[in-house]
């Protein structure tokens, strides 16, 4: 299975992907992680994406698209993966399509967990406190969303148009938006 786990900031999407890597085995590939650790390191990457990511905006097509090429042809990715936080935007979309279908695949799903935006900032900023990532302050927080909506949001209007967007209510439990992903993704794999 090649599904996309979509939503803004703070919808639970990592969660969401630990909790859907152990039931479908799948490869987990998450942007943010990759590029969090090349910030990490220092890399000449981690550096170019910082910049953008203190600010609350999204790192460069060209960078990320690279970033993914080169990990979803890993061995582990072959036979389907998880996306969590790519792509961001209808470019970056079309080139992952692109990327496909030269393979002869497509995506299954996209799964778009929905979350109100207050209930996002305090997310987010309850995930500061314990957490401490830096790019979670309230300002940044609420200049991700703006990016979201007007550049990320697009996507579902992209994929709805594929055939393969699944809206999810990301409210609740973390066991109770899990179900609602998992009644999808079954139904998908029946």
């Amino acid at each position: 299975m090649r599904l996309i786990l979509f939503g803004p900031p703070g919808a639970g999407k990592g969660t969401q992907a630990k909790k859907i890597t152990d039931k479908y085995m799948t490869a987990h590939i998450s942007t943010g992680d990759m590029l969090r650790a090349a910030v990490r390191n220092g890399t000449e990457l981690g550096i170019l994406a910082n910049s953008y990511m203190e600010k609350g905006e999204l790192v460069p097509d060209g960078v990320v698209i690279g970033i993914i090429k080169d990990r979803i042809a890993d061995k582990d990715a072959r036979s389907g993966f998880m996306l969590d936080g790519f792509p961001r935007t209808v470019p970056q979309a079309e080139a992952l399509s692109e990327m496909l279908n030269s393979e002869g695949k497509t995506i299954d799903a996209v799964v778009s967990i929905e979350v109100a935006d207050e209930e996002i900032v305090n997310r987010i900023l309850e995930r500061q406190k314990i957490e401490g990532r830096k790019d979670d302050t309230e300002d940044v927080v609420r200049n991700r969303l703006k990016v979201y909506r007007s550049q990320t949001e697009p996507l579902k209007s992209y994929y709805a148009e594929e055939g393969v967007l699944f809206e999810v209510d990301g409210m609740g439990s973390i066991d109770d938006v899990f179900g609602r992903i998992d009644r999808v993704l079954s139904e998908l794999n029946a």
